[in-house]
Parts: C-alpha cells; sequence; structure tokens
C-alpha cells in the first residue's frame, strides 16, 4: 500500500478528530449527544469554527480520494504522488487549526494549498 493511501484513510478520519474539539464540554456529554446537530447549531467562537472545519474537512475529502486511488488503479502511483498527499494531509491539518484559531489569510493559504495538492496529483494522473 502506498503513502498516498495511507492519506486518503488520514484525510478521512481527519474531521472526526477535528470536531472534538467543538464537542468537547460537559454539556455535549449531558445534553448534545441527544441532539448533536442542534447542539452545534449553538456552538460559538473557536468551538463552531472547529465545527466548520470539521463540515469543510468532508467537503474536501472527495475529490482528494478520488484522485488518489485513480492513480492507483492506473497504475501512476509514485513518489511525487506521495508527496502531494502527505502536503494535502499537512495542508488540511494547518486549515483545521487556522480555522480554530481563526486565522482567515492562513486558513485560506491553506486551502489553497490543499487544491493545489489535489490538482497536483492530477497532472501528475494526466502527463
Amino acid at each position: 500500500m502506498t503513502i498516498a493511501l495511507y492519506c486518503v484513510f488520514v484525510a478521512a478520519i481527519l474531521p472526526y478528530l477535528v470536531v472534538q474539539y467543538a464537542k468537547y464540554s460537559r454539556e455535549y456529554v449531558t445534553e448534545g449527544n441527544r441532539a448533536p446537530r442542534r447542539f452545534a447549531e449553538g456552538l460559538t467562537g473557536a468551538k463552531q469554527r472547529a465545527y466548520w472545519a470539521h463540515q469543510n474537512g468532508f467537503e474536501a475529502f472527495p475529490a482528494f480520494a478520488a484522485v488518489v486511488i485513480i492513480a492507483q488503479v492506473l497504475g501512476r502511483a509514485g513518489p511525487a504522488i506521495d508527496a502531494l498527499a502527505v502536503t494535502f494531509i499537512i495542508a488540511r491539518v494547518l486549515y483545521s487549526m487556522f480555522y480554530i484559531l481563526d486565522w482567515s489569510n492562513s486558513r485560506s493559504a491553506a486551502w489553497f494549498l490543499g487544491v493545489a495538492c489535489v490538482l497536483g496529483i492530477m497532472g501528475v494522473i494526466a502527463f
């Protein structure tokens, strides 16, 4: 199994790790688990931003997973795709951290880096 495929697994679980920050509270344990979506609607500040980062993680995942799997199926997986996949994971971790910290410009830069990685993998596949 290639490093890029391991990165697909990491990208799949990353949103669940990020949302733990949003849910970490006594209120969630006692009441939030009964209606987690209603609980999330009441979040504010850093916890709200963590929830939003969690949602964006699910939005970013399909394209990343698709290009890595396509590269694998086509036999184009290799060091370049592995490097781009690892960079994607780093970008997504930074994206989540910057979102929680409310560093919007840094968050946008991390988001663009992640998109560039997906496009880069597509480029490696195509050429």
